[in-house]
This record gives C-alpha cells, structure tokens and sequence, in this order.
C-alpha cells in the first residue's frame, strides 16, 4: 500500500463530513472534478472503498467511517503545525484573515480597514462577512471580531467595549405615522422583525413587553437585510448607534425604551499573539473599536 499524502485525506475527510462532492469542494475552494480524482487516488493507494453513491449523495462504508477519527486527528494536527509556523513568522506584510458578523462587515469595518490600508500597505487583508463561529485554531480567520465572550481554548481575547444599541425608524416612516412618546405609542407601530431568532421577544419581554412572532408583520434574521428593511420604513427595528446615527434616513426614537449594549470582543489563536501582522491588525482594530465603543 502507498502513504497518500494529506491533501487525500483532507478531501476525503471534507466529502465526508458534508456528504457530497459539490459541498465539499465549495468548503475546500477546489474543483469537484479535482475533489473526486483525490477520493479515486486515496481508495487506489489504499486498496479499499471508502464511498458509496446514493441518492442524496456519498455514504461512507464501514472502511471509510472507520478511518475518520483518524484523519481528523491528522487534520487536527496540520492545523497546530501550521498555526506553530505562522507564530514564528517575524514579515509585516503578508495576509490577514479577519472575521466578523455581516453587519460589523456591511457598515463600520470599510472605514476601518481602509485607514489601516493607508497605514500597512504591505499587510492584505481577506475579511470573511459570517454570523457563524469560525474556529480559529483551524485557521479559517486569524482575528475574529465577536459580540460575545469567546470561549475556545488556546485563543487569546480582548474586551473592546460595549457599542450602544438604541431604536430607529426612517424619518419617511416617523413623518407619516408619528413619532412615538409612551410604550403604549410604540405598540401601536409596525416593527420589523426577526423569523427564526427570538432574540427581539425575548428583549422585549425583560422590558416587560409581551409580543408574539406573528405581531411582526415583517421578519428577517439577516441583519442586513433587517436594517435595510428598517431604512425603507417598514417599520422601527434596532441597530447599533454607531450605524443608526451616521445614517441620515433614520432617527432615534422611543428613547424611554432603553436596549442593552454589545459587547466587542477581539479574539485570536495564542499562537499568532506575536506575529507581527496580525498583532498590528489587532492592535488597529482596538483603537477603532474603542473610539465606537462605551
């Protein structure tokens, strides 16, 4: 038998944990074609058959679901290994993988990465929009940008601050429905709101506050799309003032109804606490965020 190299069994982990060769190949950024020539190399050098085709894509066999453990220990492996050598790395200039919610992404980081462009030339930037938890220490970001306490071992973090949070409508919505001046004015408002998330109930409720979903005749969880909704004048919604207040469509409103702040905090793997790039991206975006931040 032949010792396939980890590109092999990296694919074949990849197809096995998404169950398709299309999923798979978006999550590795290589061609489906590409990804299928590795699984046929691994089950060649390997002598066995690790898939079987379904109707709803690869099923591992007993032979392939059996090597799993293993090549994730292997994965688990190459990431410390490269996560070691990108700590050592002593270069200003290179990549820098910054994540952060969609909304931080959309309205407060271009500025940000554009003043630290003009200051770092030499440093990229590839920023990943998410509103999902990337794993740090796989290196899917160097620096993530969160709205809770990290709680992953190995990563270093730091408090930034918390960023005000307030009610907005768009003037356009306040001008033809009125501006409100007790809760009871409030109620009498259209609110767009979350779908799935029950996290504007459960606000409202610790305001005391009773709402059920379907009193939202408009809901959306991408957060986007939810404040562009809000500056159309579908309704009042929530954002961070930071965004509300540079906005010139909307205005703050309801100001008896107060709403807790963020937190920001910036997280990154403990092993690339000292590389110099990253540590410069860090130490920008904390300087940023607490001028946002209270």
């Amino acid at each position: 038998m032949d010792n396939p190299d980890w590109t092999l069994f990296r694919s074949f982990l990849s197809v096995a944990e998404t169950g398709s060769l299309s999923a798979a190949a978006r999550g590795l950024g290589l061609s489906q074609p590409t990804l299928g020539r590795h699984i046929a190399e691994l089950e060649a050098a390997l002598g066995v058959v690790v898939f079987t085709r379904a109707a709803r894509g690869l099923v591992l066999t007993d032979a392939g679901a059996a090597m799993v453990p293993a090549a994730r220990q292997m994965r688990d492996a190459a990431a410390a290994l490269a996560m070691l050598a990108a700590g050592r790395e002593q270069s200003l200039t290179g990549t820098v993988r910054l994540t952060a919610s969609r909304v931080v992404s959309h309205y407060l980081l271009p500025p940000i990465l554009a003043e630290l462009r003009q200051q770092e030339p030499g440093i990229d930037i590839e920023l990943v929009p998410s509103d999902s938890t990337e794993n740090l220490l796989f290196r899917e970001a160097d620096i993530a940008l969160r709205m809770y306490r990290p709680t992953q071992l190995n990563v270093v973090t730091r408090h930034l601050g918390d960023l005000p949070t307030a009610i907005y409508a768009a003037k356009t919505y306040l001008d033809r429905c009125g501006r409100p001046q007790t809760v009871a004015d409030l109620m009498d408002m259209d609110f767009v709101g979350f779908d799935r998330s029950d996290l504007i109930l459960r606000l409202m409720a610790n305001l005391g506050i009773e709402r059920r979903r379907e009193d939202f005749a408009l809901r959306c969880d991408d957060q986007v799309v939810y404040w562009a909704l809000v500056r159309a004048g579908c309704g009042i919604g929530a954002t961070q003032c930071p965004i509300g207040d540079a906005d010139p469509t909307v205005e703050r409103t309801a100001a008896f109804i107060p709403l807790p702040a963020l937190p920001v905090w910036l997280t990154a793997p403990e092993a690339l606490r000292q590389n110099p790039r990253v540590r410069r991206v860090m130490d920008h975006l904390s300087g940023a965020f607490q001028r946002l931040t209270i």
